[in-house]
């Protein structure tokens, strides 16, 4: 028997053993084997690199990915996850143009020295790799026949980003208001823009969708900020709890701007809770994990209600437009309903804090969504 053929052999063993069952003696055996292999080391890496390009057929993407091997396995997994991730798609001319990103915030890459305890790595990663399902695709994978690349970001998406950060950055609370509603009504404004384009020259444009991270703890909490974030803008959120994200639904114009104002309105909700916090421990009230759940709720809750209400008023401002926002926000919901037909409502689990509640909705009120009104004392 050839030399590469006998490796093969090796990790094709191991991983009958190893992969489709839970118990530690078989994966010590697997382990073990490999182990005693070096030449097998390439012949498993191609093996990894093939389950990883087929979870790009079947809806994941890189970020994912990272996630979910992060929440059940560690950090020397995500790290060869990593090396197969880069391996695999550097077999690719282009990228679809939201991986790049997902890429770069990949960990490093690396291995541990102790040949037995990086093959029990592997298998208990490979373990996790088949055992995940199918998700609803939401973008090209690698591979595919991609659109011309733009060049650099649109103008608008750069002024916003600009706003957010300059918002996050302050120690002004006042500016940091200020800034944040900016960025909003010019989200506003853009939708309006495109949904205007749309109805002089309608195009066979159709509502696309983006993954985005809901990370614990209070993950519930931030699925209902996104959820808000993303009605107030003309899009949908559909929160998946096993596996840490929410798919968000709109045209693409709407998806980034999206991703970038929840993201920092929870930097600047989780910076205003460390502070109310603060204060009330030096007042001398202990407070718990139900002090900070109720918090990011009421925060949510009435940021929603702020960020809905600014579009409201700058869509009021072209009555004409507001049967082309009706159509598009119809063919948003239509594409939800196409991806998600069995969407459930969850019920809030939450132990509840009036304090809490009560420092998150004053947060939310100091963000400050109408540029025109006087900022809170």
């Amino acid at each position: 028997m050839s030399e590469g053929r006998t490796e093969a052999t090796t990790v094709a063993q191991a991983l009958r053993t190893a992969l489709h069952t839970r118990d530690d003696h078989s994966l010590d055996t697997a382990a073990s084997r490999l182990a005693a292999d070096p030449g097998a080391d390439a012949a498993l890496a191609r093996q990894g690199e093939e389950f990883v390009r087929t979870l790009w057929e079947r809806g994941w993407q890189p970020a994912d990915l990272a996630r979910v091997v992060r929440r059940e396995l560690s950090d020397e997994h995500v790290r060869l996850l990593s090396g197969l991730i880069a391996k695999e798609t550097a077999r690719y001319g282009t990228l679809p143009r939201r991986w790049r990103a997902q890429l770069d915030e990949l960990e490093p890459p690396g291995r541990t020295a102790d040949r037995f305890s990086y093959a029990t790595a592997v298998l208990e990663l490979y373990r996790l790799l088949v055992r995940l399902p199918r998700l609803d695709a939401v973008g090209p994978v690698p591979g595919d026949v991609l659109p011309p690349a733009a060049a650099g970001e649109p103008r608008m998406l750069t002024r916003i980003r600009a706003l957010l950060a300059k918002a996050e950055a302050t120690g002004y609370p006042q500016e940091a208001e200020a800034l944040t509603a900016k960025a909003q009504e010019l989200m506003a404004r853009h939708s309006l823009d495109e949904a205007s384009l749309a109805a002089g020259a309608p195009s066979p444009e159709t509502p696309g969708a983006i993954r985005i991270g809901v990370e614990p703890p209070y993950e519930q909490a931030k699925a209902i900020l996104l959820d808000a974030v993303a009605t107030a803008n003309h899009c949908r959120a559909v929160w998946n709890e096993a596996y840490g994200f929410s798919t968000v639904i709109g045209f693409e114009a709407d998806l980034d701007p999206v991703e970038l104002l929840y993201t920092s309105l929870l930097v600047q909700g989780t910076a205003a809770m460390t502070r109310a916090e603060a204060e009330q421990r030096a007042a001398g009230r202990k407070r718990t994990k139900s002090f900070r759940q109720s918090f990011l709720l009421a925060y949510a809750n009435r940021l929603g209600a702020r960020l809905s209400a600014t579009s409201r008023r700058v869509a009021s401002e072209a009555p004409s437009l507001l049967p082309a926002l009706a159509s598009r926000e119809v063919a948003v919901a239509a594409r939800t309903d196409q991806l998600f037909p069995e969407t459930r409502t969850t019920r809030v689990r939450a132990a509840w804090d009036e304090a809490g509640w009560t420092h998150g909705a004053t947060a939310a009120d100091r963000a400050g969504l109408h540029p025109g009104r006087p900022p809170l004392p």
